[in-house]
This record gives structure tokens, sequence and C-alpha cells, in this order.
């Protein structure tokens, strides 16, 4: 039938999505989707295999080589409608990320806010895959530069931004008349799937855009590794960035890779410490602290350092942990079982090498308190690793030199934090930080629909946002004509 949930048995069932039709795996498989609150199985979705990919992917080739000839109009015409539909569908969508991904409802109402922005911001992309005329050294030679579609993108999402990622990483390759295939975390199957609708209601051609659920570790080679596959827009980790960029290397094709970050935020002995609490709270608990740019490393110059940390800690205390749909909470359950069993290694591993426990450290359910650690040092796993949870390192610092030399002892460098109303060393530090995205005075987490996001290091390769996307799912070619005889 043509849904992605079939409602008429009790519990929801996700089928992929192919050639504008609703079908399950070509084995018939299913896995169970399971909402963190309380480890109840929330849906079943299709166990998609190689075989899946194979046919998603041919599926887009076949539909792209009709969809580039598209105009402009009609692909802004279309992200326009999906951005409409989202809004009036928002409610359908905040539940999904409330009950399939633990989101409280905060963060699921700016998830759909960011996601019908970037539709909208994408939708103007299309009129922006512009070319140029350039100057040629031929007498009576016209010298052009045009973009081309790529091809078919495939498009791997987390679980963790389920709906602005589903959108952020298929909006603009859809814009400039690409088609794509959507493999989305196993933590966030149905969310992809009413993505994938809202994209066929909103009217794009069969075939154009194409789902498939299941395991990573299973099928994410078939897909990047897939020949008729150009470019691999992928958020996740960064050990399969790097094996990612390792297949596509070998296959001289694009990859945009969003990664790990472990985030500093430095404070200054003269920032505002209102300010500067409110930013690391924020940055770093939204989402119980599973986003790539949480602030997990906090460096305080010391004439503030105790301040600051009490403050932060009475700030910490006072999160809400209550009912998800309650707009005042802000700490829901960790995802999976394995992220909760990761966040208590790190807790016990770095409280066992004699880090203080400033605040939280225990469990209310399936939901980590918010936690602050003192004494944090090189040898503890949580000094260099991602954490994934909300779990905050606070340091002392003796002067700027020493915040920023700090601010850089990582492998990350996705986005990075400073408070103080010294302007020159703000800048200073704006240019010297070994991170994609620097804010002063603000908190590491932020993201608009065009700017050029994204880390280096072990953060990721490449940048997201409107802008530079139309660079990424396009190829320039060169065209020049003879005019007035022979050259």
């Amino acid at each position: 039938m043509p849904q992605a949930a079939h409602a008429q048995t009790a519990v929801p069932t996700v089928d992929c999505f192919i050639g504008g039709r609703w079908a399950p795996a070509a084995d018939g498989r299913y896995f169970d989707d399971r909402n963190p609150e309380d480890d109840a199985l929330y849906a079943r979705a299709a166990h998609g295999a190689a075989v899946d990919v194979d046919r998603a992917v041919r599926a887009a080739q076949q539909a792209f080589d009709g969809y580039r000839h598209t105009l402009a109009r009609e692909r802004e015409a279309w992200l326009i409608k999906a951005a409409e539909r989202l809004e009036a569908e928002a409610q359908a969508f905040i539940d999904i990320l409330i009950d399939e991904v633990g989101s409280p409802l905060a963060k699921a109402r700016f998830e759909v806010a960011m996601a019908v922005g970037y539709l909208r911001a994408a939708a103007g992309a299309a009129r922006r895959t512009s070319g140029q005329t350039l100057p040629s050294d031929v007498p009576g030679r016209l010298s052009l530069s045009l973009r081309q579609p790529l091809g078919v993108v495939a498009a791997i999402t987390p679980f963790n931004v389920p709906l602005i990622k589903s959108i952020k990483l298929t909006a603009v390759p859809l814009a400039t008349g690409n088609a794509v295939v959507l493999l989305p975390s196993e933590e966030a199957p149905m969310l992809a799937a009413r993505v994938a609708r809202l994209y066929h209601e909103a009217g794009l051609p069969p075939g154009v855009v194409n789902l498939v659920t299941g395991f990573g570790h299973e099928i994410g080679d078939a897909l990047t590794g897939h020949p008729l596959v150009r470019l691999v827009n992928f958020t996740g980790s960064s050990r399969v960035g790097k094996h990612i960029a390792a297949i596509a290397g070998a296959q001289m094709k694009r990859v945009t890779l969003e990664l790990g970050g472990k985030n500093p935020l430095v404070v200054l002995a003269d920032a505002d410490l209102d300010a500067a609490v409110h930013g690391a709270v924020m940055g770093m608990f939204l989402y119980q602290g599973q986003v790539c740019m949480a602030s997990s490393r906090i460096l305080v110059e010391r004439p503030l350092y105790a301040a600051f940390l009490e403050r932060f800690q009475a700030a910490a205390e006072a999160l809400p942990m209550g009912d998800l749909r309650r707009p005042e909470t802000v700490i829901g359950p960790l995802i999976s079982p394995r992220q909760r069993e990761r966040v208590r290694a790190h807790i016990e591993d770095a409280l066992g090498k004699g880090a203080t426990l400033v605040t939280g450290g225990g469990w209310n359910g399936h939901r980590c308190q918010p936690t602050v650690l003192a004494g944090v040092r090189p040898e503890m796993t949580c000094y260099a690793e991602e954490t994934f949870g909300p779990v905050a390192a606070v340091y002392p610092v003796d002067g700027f030199e020493q915040a920023l030399a700090q601010a850089n002892d990582s492998r990350y460098g996705l986005s990075a934090a400073i408070y103080t109303r010294d302007l020159d060393r703000a800048l200073a530090f704006a240019a010297q930080a070994h991170a994609g995205m620097v804010h002063v005075n603000a908190p590491t987490l932020h993201d608009e629909p065009h700017v050029p996001f994204g880390g280096v290091g072990d953060s990721g390769f490449g940048r997201e946002g409107t802008e530079v996307d139309i660079d990424t799912c396009t190829e320039w070619k060169w065209v020049t004509i003879q005019t007035g005889g022979t050259a």
C-alpha cells in the first residue's frame, strides 16, 4: 500500500521506498525500532540488504535521466511545497521525534523549524545554479562554464537530528537536479519514511527520492561503493567517515563528511559570567548531549573558575528531566543500550582514575543525569574521546595562550566558542582555533541553512549549506564556441 507505515497493525511497519513505491525488503525481513524511553517496540522496519540498495540506486539513476532536465521553477516549487507540507504536518513529525529518538519537545520543534527553513533555502538554490561567461585568448571564441548535476547522491543520516539531516543532505541535491538514495540510522527509520513521503506528496517524480532502511554496517558499503553513486553525504562517527572516505577515494567520487566533535568552550576572566554559563548549559546539554557540537570541554580562566563551576553545577542540577512532551523538559533518554553503556563507561573510567564528580553521574531510567567532571586528565577516556552524552569536563586555565593551546589539543575540530569582552583576543581565538566554526559570546551549538557548516581533522571533510552545496552537487563543464570563422 502507498504508505510508509501500515496503520492497521498495532505496531507500525516501515517499508523501503524505491522508484515511487513502498515495498518490503527483498527477503521480507524486518527489524525492531524501539522507543529509547523504555526500549518498548515502536515500529518494525524493512531490513534492507545489498540487493535493495542496488534496486534503489538503479531506480534513482533511471529517474535522474529525466529529472536532470526539469526546470528550475519546477524543482523550486516542489521544495517549497515540501516546506509547506512539513509546516502543516509539524505535529506528526514532532511526535515521531519524541517517540522514536527521545527528543524533548523543544528540540523536536527546533528540528522542524530548521528543516522548514532548509527546504526554503534549498528551493532558492535551483535558480542559483549558474555558470559563467569567460574571456578567451582566441579571437572570436565564446567561452562558457556550465554546471551540471552529478547523478545519484547517497545521503546517510544519524539518529540525533534525523529530520534536519534527512532534509539537509537531500534538499540541495534535489534542487540542483540530482536523484537521492536515503539510508537513515537504524534508530530512526520511521522519521526517514515520513520524509520520503513528504517529498513524494510534494510532487517530486517517482524514483527521484528513494529510501532503504537497514543497518549501515551491513549495507553501507553497498551504497557508498555502488558505481552509479556519484556523491556521498554522510553524518556520523569519525571511524565510519574515514571508512567511507577510503571507498570514495578509490572510486574517485565526491564525499562530504560531517563527523564527531570534542568541542571547546573558553571562558576568559573578563567574560559575562551569566552569558557564559547559559551558553555552556545550552551547548552541552541540548538533547542530553547527543549532539556533535556539544561543549564537552569547558576551559575557564582561573580567576573565574570557581564562580563559573558553582553556577554551572547549579544550572545543570536544575535541568528538568520530566515528560518529553512538556516544553520545559531538557534531558531525555539516551538512544540505545550501547550508547548508555558508552556514557557509563566514560564516567566510571574518569572517576576510577581520579576525576572529581561535581554533579550528576546517576541515572533515572534511561536518562543520565547532567554530569559535570573536574580534574579530567589525558589518560582518561573522556579527555579525548567523544562521549555523546550529557557529560562535560571543566578545566582551569592560566591565561589566553593556555586556553587556546588546550582548546586545540584534540584530533577533532568541529566547533569552538569563546566568551570574552576583549575583541582582539576573540578575533585571535577565531583565527587560531582548530575548528571549522567559531562562535564569540555564543554557544558551540549553532547552525543556519546557508552557512558553510563542517569541521576539520577528525570532525569531517567538506562543508554543508545551501551555498557550498551547489558546488558540491554539480560538475563544471567548460564549453567554447568559435564564431566568425575558424580559429
